[in-house]
């Protein structure tokens, strides 16, 4: 009984075992494990860049955003991108996409649409400028707004598209829309005359600094003077090669009306928002038989592609406002220029300078050769003379005198007989 009692109690005592805790390793490496999601999502997120928008009325507003939430929201392809970045933020261009303008002049980096302008970097100090030129200027010239339906129409005269097979001939609505320069070649306008100005700005400075450090170098060339040249040779070739990058970007603009064309972006939205409503219309209208609403369909399309087409080439209000600041980057370049030529100027007239001092450096080094080819003659008489040589002439009395007279008389009378023919062959 009292092993039977002990047996029993034994049994009592015995607890079911629990699982063994893993090491600390292992729970690191599970808990690690359950969140690789999360770091790819973090490795998977681009870089965010500063952007300020401006809309047709001049409301601006200022968000962080990356390039994919960009290429979204204007429909560029991401290597336009590239263009607005670091690496080729010293070139000029200006290119055209099918709803969208990509801009990169000078510190000006922006995306211009029908409806919004898209500036990177607004806060530098180089195009806070430009942010208040847009300030100031879009509310004034405003001329385009939107309908209920997100339709550009013109404030003056409101384009009606066809409804209830009311047709409204395309070439009115259209002189209509464009009577006023469109929204983005506003802002073009506006990022040329903030460039120019700049540009015109930091010519003037040059100007005001270069010609007295000219005029002083040419006074006196000492090698102060001759480091500010230096240094402002340098300024300038940089500053040419500003304004010739902008200069050349609207030169190619101009000898290209397709281009030129293809920065219409109002046109080319209006445009599609009409051949829309046409075609919405003629489907509208099927009291109309088939065979003529197919007719219809064709002549009133082949009508619009036509008008489109003429209108696509008017390229005349953007050539002009194009040349107008290609002439005034064209005269910015020539200020440029003729500081070079002032430059050039003075360096060949220190270079004259240096050349004269140099040609009578060589005429005193003459001088002193003939000199001291005539001194070295009675050097060479009065050294035969110093001899241990028994002579007669040494036992007459007074002969010293007379005979250094006249040894240096004859030395004298060589030198001028050398000096006179070297001035007659014009070698002093």
């Amino acid at each position: 009984m009292k092993k039977g009692k002990s047996t029993k109690f034994k049994l009592r005592r015995k607890k079911p075992s629990s699982p063994p805790k893993p090491p600390p390793e292992i729970e690191a490496s599970t808990s690690s494990a359950a969140a690789p999601v999360v770091v790819g999502k973090k490795k998977t997120a681009g870089p965010t860049r500063l952007w300020m928008k401006f809309d047709r009325t001049g409301q601006s507003e200022l968000f962080e955003c990356d390039k994919s939430v960009i290429l979204k929201r204007v429909c560029i392809p991401a290597r336009d991108l590239r263009i607005l970045g670091p690496i080729f933020s010293p070139s000029s261009t200006i290119l055209a996409r099918e709803k969208a303008m990509v801009v990169n002049l000078e510190s000006i980096r922006a995306i211009i649409t029908a409806e919004e302008v898209l500036l990177l970097d607004p806060l530098r100090q180089e195009v806070l400028p430009f942010v208040d030129q847009l300030r100031q200027q879009l509310p004034q010239k405003s001329v385009f707004k939107n309908d209920r339906t997100g339709h550009i129409v013109a404030e003056d005269d409101e384009m009606q598209f066809p409804t209830s097979g009311q047709w409204l001939p395309v070439p009115e609505a259209v002189e209509g829309v464009e009577a006023e320069l469109p929204f983005e070649f506003h802002v073009l306008e506006i990022a040329l005359e903030v460039v120019c100005t700049s540009l015109d700005s930091n010519v003037a400075e040059l100007e005001r600094v270069a010609y007295p450090v000219l005029d002083e170098l040419a006074m006196n060339v000492s090698t102060k003077n001759l480091e500010l040249v230096r240094s402002l040779k340098s300024n300038l070739t940089l500053l040419l090669a500003r304004v010739q990058k902008v200069r050349d970007e609207i030169e190619h603009l101009l000898d290209d009306n397709e281009d030129m064309a293809q920065l219409y972006l109002t046109r080319k939205c209006i445009q599609n928002q009409q051949s829309e409503a046409l075609l919405g219309a003629m489907v509208s209208n099927n009291i109309i038989p088939a065979a003529t609403h197919l007719q219809r369909l064709n002549s009133m399309t082949n009508g619009s592609l036509a008008i489109n087409h003429l209108n696509d080439h008017d390229v005349e209000d953007l050539e002009m406002l194009l040349e107008a600041y290609f002439v005034q980057l064209d005269g910015t370049r020539n200020k440029i220029l003729s500081v070079r030529e002032y430059i050039d100027d003075t360096e060949d007239y220190v270079n004259i300078q240096l050349d004269n001092q140099r040609n009578e450096l060589m005429q005193l080094q003459l001088t002193l050769t003939i000199a001291s080819f005539a001194i070295s003659i009675e050097t060479i008489i009065a050294g035969v003379f110093g001899m241990n040589i028994p002579c007669t002439l040494y036992n007459v009395q007074g002969i010293f005198w007379q005979f250094v007279g006249g040894s240096s008389a004859v030395s004298i009378l060589l030198f001028f007989l050398i000096w006179t023919y070297a001035r007659w062959k014009k070698l002093l």
